[in-house]
């Protein structure tokens, strides 16, 4: 069995998530490499996959990145339920119709899950 037969492979945004969850735990900006080290310890996740994830987190103004020598540091300015909350935004603003896809959004929710999302449209804005 290979290392990547041996590891169950993350669902799309799953390191995102991870990432932002390690920044906004940790105090400080982190490098690259110590962003990796935190997810990932055992050392199988590769650094170019950290250094990507960082890049697309920067540009989606996810997080801080400043200039450490020859490396950049790493700050959280999201968590990752605001990460979902941006690509749920960003793909519900590329349709026409928005009110079909909202509609069939919320048929798929679970009864719970329906009557949280009606809780908190109920909600007052927080201003």
């Amino acid at each position: 069995m290979t290392p990547d037969e041996a590891r169950p492979r993350r669902r799309p945004g799953q390191l995102g998530a991870e990432i932002l969850t390690v920044l906004g735990s940790a105090g400080a900006p982190l490098t690259p490499g110590e962003v990796r080290d935190r997810v990932d310890p055992a050392g199988v996740l590769s650094y170019s996959a950290v250094v990507t994830t960082l890049t697309r987190l920067h540009e989606r103004g996810a997080v801080t990145r400043e200039r450490a020598g020859r490396a950049y540091r790493y700050g959280a300015l999201s968590d990752p339920a605001g990460l979902v909350a941006d690509r749920l935004s960003r793909l519900l603003s590329a349709q026409s119709d928005r009110a079909s896809v909202l509609r069939r959004f919320v048929s798929r929710l679970s009864e719970q899950d329906e009557r949280l999302l009606r809780d908190l449209l109920r909600e007052e804005p927080d201003c």
